[in-house]
């Protein structure tokens, strides 16, 4: 009687690529506010959106 041969899936050879980490700093969505400083005081009106100078808005950690 013959051994009965068997193949190796393509999830058990081949795993799935891992999802890249979210920048910290953005939270990944690769802008961050910024606030917004007028007149002779420099004094704070708002916020408006920047940005992210880590990830350079990849949204990415750069460091993985």
């Amino acid at each position: 009687m013959a051994t009965k041969r068997t193949t190796a899936s393509k999830a058990a050879t081949h795993p799935a690529p891992a999802e890249p980490a979210k920048c910290q700093p953005c939270g990944g969505t690769g802008t961050v506010a910024v606030t917004v400083r007028v007149g002779r005081e420099r004094r704070p009106v708002g916020q408006q959106d920047g940005l992210c100078l880590n990830c350079f808005g990849t949204g990415t950690n750069p460091k993985s």
